[in-house]
Order: structure tokens, then sequence, then C-alpha cells
């Protein structure tokens, strides 16, 4: 397994720096590595390494989501919580009711089928969309009017959402007995579990940093060990108590954020550098779940049916953004970065067959539901990857020079850089702030 990842890692950096040099996404690049790689096509992987590729996945989602949680401070969230609180559930829900409404006409399926399949596809993919939004916070571009926390809020909400109301319809449909009410009631509150545990426990991490001082390398593996944790806990109590442990992961850096911030910077930097492989493993081991021959069964009708569901997704984007004082090449920004598709659709492509075969019942539409949801990742994934990077570096305006001056002289006498040369933190963000030392 060891070679594996080795082989896993020059890989995608040769094909990283290829794509960049021809001015596509890096991530563009590792996903198509996955699917070649992958046990669909070239099926070069080892066995033992396909076998953790969920950990793998998970562990890259969190440390990128605590990024994310380091760069949401609390004015940035003031100007957009409603626009977000409306992207959380808007997009989606015209998505999934246009795919309820034409499957039927183009996939043969019943409406209770479809409106299944409307809600396993409208979820968006916070793989792909969060780690351009955090390049986005670096590079100063849309920072002023929070534009990439405004996506980065929305599209964490989004997926609690999608995923809620899924469980009901699906539970429904193989007959057992579900209260509709009661499901579509834990969506507020597994947000508000989610964002509160995030809240104590980032809350208490910051006082024991305070206290004890430890090294900035420990204090990021014990950030690390408890989101872990977290999600954990949300996997064992997912039946009893409705929790968003992804949203409390990002609460514990806003929190640290609100708190210090020359400690939530540092403690960023640092995760910074371990996302370096933690992309590698998220975006290849998403890649090797697209399963080509399923995805082909959806034929052309799926791939109709995915591009009218995406024109109606981008019309509830749009509306949630009108009256903003966003300018309309902005406005259009919000809209391509809520089209990409992966992370749920990967995860929960297949649940809908295993719970009809569970329940005996004919497994056909399942075996639809699960081709769609394959052709969507290879449809959006690399395309609204590529789309979001390019409007970002059209659309977007870079903060003004004003903000951050003084903050680039400190930041760079501390040598505080990326890999890519980019700082790690944003001095867009926090312009008079200092941060502490780096510690080995």
């Amino acid at each position: 397994m060891a070679l594996a990842l080795a082989e896993i890692v020059i890989f995608s950096l040769i094909i990283d720096w290829l794509f960049r040099k021809v001015r596509l996404p890096g991530l563009v690049g590792m996903l198509l590595l996955g699917v070649i790689l992958g046990p669909y096509a070239l099926g070069c992987l080892n066995p033992d390494l396909l076998a953790i590729a969920a950990d793998l996945r998970l562990i890259a989602l969190i440390i990128i989501l605590l990024r994310a949680g380091f760069e949401l401070s609390k004015d940035t969230l003031n100007k957009v919580g409603k626009m977000a609180a409306r992207l959380s559930f808007i997009p989606a829900s015209f998505e999934a009711v246009a795919i309820t409404i034409l499957a039927p006409h183009f996939l043969g399926l019943t409406y209770l089928e479809s409106a299944v399949l409307g809600f396993v596809l409208s979820a968006v993919s916070p793989a792909v969309v969060v780690p351009l939004m955090i390049r986005f916070i670096e590079q100063g571009k849309g920072v002023e009017k929070g534009i990439p926390s405004l996506v980065l809020a929305g599209a964490s909400m989004d997926d609690v959402y999608v995923i809620t109301v899924y469980s009901a319809l699906i539970g429904i449909y193989t007959g057992h007995k579900v209260n509709v009410i009661w499901k579509l009631a834990t969506i507020p509150i597994s947000i508000c579990l989610g964002i509160g545990a995030g809240l104590l426990i980032g809350y208490f991490l910051y006082h024991l940093f305070d206290r004890f001082n430890p090294r900035a390398t420990k204090r990021v593996l014990l950030i690390i060990g408890i989101s872990i944790l977290l999600v954990q806990f949300e996997r064992l109590m997912k039946e009893r108590i409705p929790f968003a442990a992804l949203l409390g992961v990002m609460a514990i850096g806003f929190i640290i954020l609100e708190k210090r911030e020359s400690m939530a910077h540092e403690i960023s930097a640092r995760l910074g550098k371990i996302w370096v492989f933690a992309e590698i493993m998220l975006f290849v081991m998403v890649g090797v779940q697209v399963n080509i021959p399923v995805a082909l069964r959806a034929g052309l009708a799926g791939c109709a049916l995915i591009g009218l569901a995406l024109i109606a997704r981008s019309i509830g984007t749009f509306l949630c953004v009108c009256g903003s004082n966003l300018t309309l090449k902005e406005k259009m920004f919000v809209v391509v970065s809520y089209l990409p598709k992966a992370t749920v659709q990967a995860a929960f492509g297949a649940a809908p067959l295993a719970a009809m075969r569970l329940a005996g019942m004919n497994s056909g539409p399942g075996e639809l539901i699960l081709a769609v949801a394959i052709l969507s990742i290879i449809l959006t994934a690399p395309l609204g990857a590529f789309a979001i990077s390019m409007a970002g570096e059209h659309w977007l305006a870079v903060a003004p020079a004003t903000l951050h001056q003084d903050y680039d002289a400190a930041v760079a006498s501390e040598g505080i850089l990326n890999t890519a040369g980019i700082f790690s933190h944003s001095p867009y963000l926090y312009p008079n702030s200092e941060p502490d030392s780096l510690k080995s």
C-alpha cells in the first residue's frame, strides 16, 4: 500500500503541474487520474488502498473544512448570513423538484423514485467547492463582500438539508414508517447541534492551548483527531440525535479565530501544509469511485436530465442572491459555484439500490439512480471545478491593497508560505493581526 500511495502522490504532483501550465485547475487532473487508475478503468490501485479510500476522503474533507472554519470571521458571516441560509435549501429544492417532474418522462421512473433521485443529485459537492473557495480567500478575491465565505456557509448547510430529505423519501419508498414532520424538523436541529458542539469544543481547545501553549503541530493534530471523533459520534448517534458533525468541524476553527486571530492563523498555516497531501487523497479517491460503465447506462437521457436540472438549480441560486449588493458577475459566480457534484453523489448514489434490494423490491430503479448519480459526477465535477476557477479569476475583484499592506510585511517577516507561494492565511481578512511565531 505504501508503494501505491507513493505512485499516487508522484503522478498527482506531475498532473497538477501540467494542468496548471495550461491554466486548468490541478484538482481536475487529480479527479481524472483517480478515474483512470480506479477499478472501473485500468484497475491499477492496490485493493488495500481502495479498502480505506472512504476514510482517506473523510480525513481530507475534515482538513479542508477546518481550514474553512479558520477563514470564516463573524463580521463576514454577518454580511452573508441571510443569503447563506437561502442558499442552503432553495437551489437544491429547485433542482430536486425539476428532476421529480422530468425524470418520469426521461427515464421512466415513478414520481417518488424521481424525488429520491432528485435529492441524491441536488447536493453541491464540498469536496470540489470548499478548496476553491479557500484559494480565493487566500488570494483576496471576492473577500470584501464575503463571496467565498457565502458559498462556503451555504454549501455546507445544503448537504444537511439534502441528506435529511433523501433519508425520509427512501424510507417512505421502501415501506418504512417515516414521520415527515419530524424529519424536516431535524434539519435545523442538526445544524444547531452540530454548530453548538463545534463552538464548545473550539472554546475548550482555545483555553487548553492558551494555558499549556503546545507546539503548533500538536495543536493541529489534536484538532484533527477531535474532529474525526466528532464525525464518528455523528455516525454512532445518527438514529437517535440529529447532528451535523461537519458543520461542527467548521465551528471549531471559527471560535478559535474569534478568540485569538494569531493562533488561528498559525493553525491554518499548518493545515495548509497538510492539505498539500490531503488534496491529492481527496480528489484521487473521489475519482476512483466513478464507475464509467454504470454511468453509460443513463445515456443521453440522463445527460439531458442533469442539464435541465442544473438550469433549474441555477435559477434558484440566482434568486437567492437577488437584491444583494453583488454585481451581476459576482452573482453569476455564486451560480457557477453551486454546480459541481461529487461527494454526496459518490456516497449515496448506491444507497437507494441497496435499500431496494434489502426490502426485496425491484432493483431496476436503484440501478438507474446509481447510473445517473455517477454520470452527474463525471459531467459536473471536472467541468464545474474548471468553471469556478475561471469565473473566480475573471469575475471576482481582489480586495483593495490598503486592506493588506501592513499585514504583508508582518507575514513576510514570519516567512509563512505554502507550497504554491501564496500566503497560507488571508491577509485580506485579517489586515492588522500579527501571527505567533511558528514552532517546529
